[in-house]
């Protein structure tokens, strides 16, 4: 691709009609119907996997009383980036993770060494404090959704939970073509907790990475502050790095929020945390694929997905039918019925990145069909509603 040619994610979010930003809320994203659309499509994907995994979804407060960011160990090493406001006296803060707010829920009631491992998924909206100098679309934002999850394990299940997220990890990012790198993300010189069980941790992260024969470079002192992490990075077609994906093995917040589980002994034990991201932020992530494919998503991220064209108005009753058809089978299909010349028609769904062109005329009438095109301009002939119908479905359900 020549690069220089490329455009920038904002660029293309106003152009393609999918988000904007505004003075009013500075680093947080106005969402568009089409751009939230595909903030939708990534959400769903990502939820049709998990429940395949065994995880249940949670939600926490947004706002929660500063006390607890204390108690986890957050406000000791993060404080500078948590927005925090008072009210009645009482101190509150917008929450920059979901980590400890999950560990309330697991500590909600008593917890079995029978019960564990528990998967917690949650989509929970947050809130960092970055400085306006480093805000940039939607690579760096201050409000911000990460499709987050937290793994509450025993010691001697820690292997083949990481071991069946690498697992996953990997096969998401073939859905995009990506291939991953992996990296093992060390103790960092502002830590919580012994150095004794962060070596543990990482010696856990590392057999993990070579069982799994997975190849992996070494990032020095850039783990999390409560814990090492496997660092996940893909390159985009721009040949630009993106750290994206992580899984971070936490042996101190489960320590500072007093979790614990009943042991088959009947003893109470500590479970270990397991923190992990797929795609990271889903601001971030969409900024990236917006950029990676210049606007031309796949089939099944387009926020229109078919553009039905009726040559002329005799045609558009047939076309609306058409359209309401695929839509019926969830196709997102739109009907163009202006009164512009058909060129011109063509012209403005491939400039707004429609994969399918559908055009109606009385000869498409007459065979009970319609005449595809691609937004590339492959013209793929005249195909039978159903038969166009059934090549829909199947690009969507392969991801390609």
């Amino acid at each position: 691709m020549d690069q220089t040619k490329n455009k920038d994610h904002r660029q293309i979010g106003q152009e393609l009609d999918l988000f904007s930003f505004h003075d009013v809320a500075p680093g947080a994203v106005f969402w568009h119907p089409k751009g939230w659309l595909i903030y939708l499509a990534l959400q769903d994907f990502i939820r049709g996997l998990l429940i395949k995994e065994g995880y249940t979804e949670i939600s926490s407060p947004v706002m929660v009383k500063s006390d607890l960011f204390r108690k986890s160990g957050h406000w000791e090493h993060y404080k500078e980036n948590i927005f925090s406001l008072d009210i009645e006296a009482e101190s509150y803060s917008l929450k920059p993770m979901n980590c400890p707010e999950s560990a309330l829920i697991y500590s909600a009631k008593t917890r079995s060494y029978q019960d564990l491992p528990i998967r917690y998924s949650d989509f929970g909206i947050l809130h960092r404090n970055e400085l306006s100098g480093v805000l940039g679309g939607l690579f760096r934002v201050r409000q911000f959704t990460i499709d987050d999850a937290h793994h509450f394990v025993r010691p001697d299940q820690i292997q083949e939970e990481i071991h069946q997220l690498l697992l996953l990890i990997t096969d998401f990012y073939k859905s995009f073509k990506f291939t991953p790198e992996f990296y093992l993300s060390t103790m960092p010189d502002k830590a919580m907790g012994d150095p004794k069980v962060w070596k543990q941790a990482e010696n856990d992260l590392e057999k993990a990475l070579k069982d799994a024969k997975v190849k992996y470079g070494i990032k020095k002192k850039d783990g999390a502050f409560y814990g090492p992490k496997i660092d996940i990075h893909i390159t985009d077609s721009q040949d630009r790095d993106w750290q994206l994906a992580t899984i971070q093995l936490d042996f101190q917040i489960p320590e500072k929020m007093e979790l614990e589980y009943v042991d088959k002994d009947g003893l109470p034990k500590r479970p270990i945390i397991i923190h992990r991201a797929i795609l990271g932020s889903l601001e971030r992530f969409i900024g990236i694929l917006t950029e990676h494919y210049q606007g031309a998503f796949p089939l099944w991220l387009s926020p229109v997905q078919v553009m039905l064209m009726p040559i002329t108005d005799k045609q558009e009753s047939t076309a609306k039918k058409i359209a309401e058809e695929l839509k019926k089978q969830g196709i997102r299909a739109e009907l163009d019925n202006r009164p512009e010349r058909l060129q011109a028609k063509i012209r403005d769904s491939s400039l707004q990145k429609v994969p399918y062109l559908g055009i109606i005329g009385n000869r498409e009438i007459e065979a009970s069909s319609l005449s595809v095109r691609t937004r590339e301009g492959k013209d793929l002939g005249a195909l039978k509603v159903p038969d166009f119908l059934n090549k829909l479905k199947e690009e969507i359900d392969k991801k390609i």
